[in-house]
């Protein structure tokens, strides 16, 4: 494998970070603005809500087409054409006059972000050595996960800082346009060598396929039971034309297998292998963690009783572990292997997430888990699924790592919905437990003044720690702050449980499958001998 002068694969790969920083950064850092450009634009929260969705839909389905796209045509001028329309997109949405045109401009912005963490991985994973590549990937998914969590934050602190919402995204162009210059002159260029005809048809299925999905997540509700969030044509419907699409996918690539003439978006040969599906699997479920990391500021308010205004801070010993996390995560991959790296991240995820969920009733057990918690994320979030990815997918490595990027995010958008539901039913039982804790206390229910329980059980969730606070009695207020507090526990026990359970089925995927990923490793070593004997001789 070539490799560059070390001082410019160096400055090539801050490139790289700062553009994964950014990307990602993006996708939270508007959440904090919500408010703010609704009330701009004068458009619902509902509508306001599309702002993120078709930011989301757009780097969903170009993600695996720019990992494609850059293996063919070259990584290096793939990230810089994904800044520059990163850059540009970022530029209309700060000067949208009307709703219309910044909803355009954010899935303009979105088609630029797409492609920029898979590009720089597969950039990694062709310019590095093996021996480099773990370290290399896991600071590229800390840079990504760290993004993810803190765009919430610096989204709050820009606004309060500048008092307008258009700098969230007027920043991005002197950042992008400085990546674009040092980027031409730094990153090195890499490619496959490919003869064959583009899969049109098969890219068409694929984001079809992909565009139904995450529509039929972004249906599912957030409250009631699970028949009211999950069970309904708007999901179920989308499901399946999801699904369909996708085996239609498989029946036109399995066709173009059989020929040479057309270059497959996602060929038959790894879409058939086992371990490719169970990466894919594991990708989703590492996609809840960041789904169960969404729910820390509300966790913090409710079980510790920190103010909201303050409640956001408590994300950065979970932020900063996760960093800390992916890097130690990566090397530990170069050392030993990405299948022991997730049975390892799994362990912790178990303790760090079960702690939160079963152990967490003061500041101090909090920070412990949360920090145990974010390094087990960052350790999956990193090196170990990208290396296991492309040691399956041979010579097509961009389209199969946009694959898993999809999969973590499917993971990602469909697990707050179901946390949401866990939360509404524990909640649920607050009315049930008010005259319980009542009596236990020595107070009778029925001398309550009329309509007071019944004002407090439709009181939603996030205001009643309010209500309960300007309870004059300290007798009355003592029984329902117990009362809340058991049903607090009882809404986030279950999110960071099953958190725990999906670290769990990782160690177990990794375990049974153990074995076919260490052949998929000997077959990639050997595929890359070849590719560097090709190279050479055509050099010759």
């Amino acid at each position: 494998m070539a490799v560059a002068k070390t001082s410019k694969v160096n400055t090539g790969f801050i490139i790289l970070l700062v553009g994964v920083f950014m990307a990602a950064l993006d996708n939270g850092i508007i959440s904090a603005a919500l408010t703010t450009i609704n009330t701009s634009f004068d458009v619902s929260a509902t509508q306001g809500s599309w702002g993120i969705t078709l930011y989301t839909l757009g780097l969903a389905v170009m993600t695996p087409i720019v990992g494609k796209l850059a293996d063919r045509y070259g990584r290096k001028k793939l990230f810089l054409i994904e800044i520059v329309i990163f850059t540009v997109g970022s530029l209309g949405v700060a000067l949208s006059p009307n709703f219309t045109l910044f909803l355009a401009a954010r899935l303009f912005q979105s088609f630029g972000g797409g492609g920029i963490f898979i590009i720089a991985s597969s950039h990694v994973l062709s310019t590095f050595t093996k021996e480099k590549q773990g370290r290399m990937l896991g600071l590229l998914g800390g840079m990504n996960g760290i993004a993810s969590v803190v765009g919430p934050s610096i989204g709050s602190f820009l606004i309060d800082l500048t008092g307008n919402w258009h700098w969230l995204f007027i920043i991005n162009v002197p950042i992008g346009i400085a990546l674009v210059i040092v980027g031409f002159f730094s990153l090195k260029e890499t490619k496959s060598y490919v003869m064959s005809k583009i899969d049109f048809l098969g890219i068409s299925l694929l984001s079809f396929s992909i565009l139904s999905v995450m529509f039929a997540i972004n249906n599912i509700g957030r409250g009631g039971s699970f028949a009211d969030v999950f069970i309904k044509w708007s999901v179920l419907g989308l499901l399946i034309l999801g699904v369909l699409t996708f085996a239609t996918l498989i029946f036109v690539e399995k066709r173009n297998e059989q020929g040479d003439t057309i270059d497959p978006i996602l060929p038959y040969s790894l879409l058939r292998k086992p371990t490719y599906a169970m990466t894919m699997v594991m990708g989703l479920l590492s996609g809840t963690f960041i789904g169960a990391i969404i729910f820390i500021p509300s966790f913090a308010q409710q079980i510790l009783g920190i103010s909201a205004a303050k409640s956001g801070y408590w994300m950065t010993p979970l932020a900063l572990a996760s960093g800390i996390g992916a890097g130690g995560g990566g090397y530990f991959v170069d050392k030993k292997g990405p299948v022991k790296t997730l049975i390892f991240a799994g362990v912790i995820g178990i303790i760090g997430f079960g702690g939160l969920g079963y152990f967490v009733d003061t500041k101090l057990l909090f920070i412990i888990f949360s920090v145990i918690a974010g390094a087990g994320f960052g350790f999956v979030l990193g090196a170990p699924l990208t290396i296991l990815t492309s040691n399956a997918a041979g010579t097509q490595k961009g389209s199969a790592i946009g694959t898993l990027s999809v999969a973590r995010q499917v993971g990602l958008t469909i697990s707050p919905a179901m946390f949401a539901a866990f939360i509404q039913s524990g909640f649920s039982k607050f009315g049930d437990l008010i005259p319980q804790k009542l009596k236990e206390h020595g107070i009778d229910p029925s001398q309550l003044p009329e309509g007071s329980m019944e004002d407090l059980v439709g009181t939603s969730y996030g205001d009643l720690q309010t209500k309960i606070d300007k309870i004059p009695s300290p007798e009355v207020r003592d029984a329902l702050q117990e009362a809340f507090q058991q049903a607090a526990h009882s809404a986030y026990e279950p999110i960071y449980l099953t958190t725990a359970v999906m670290a769990f089925l990782i160690i177990v995927i990794s375990l049974v499958f153990s074995k076919q990923f260490k052949h998929d490793a000997i077959e990639s070593d050997m595929l890359e001998v070849q590719e560097n004997q090709q190279t050479a001789s055509k050099s010759e």
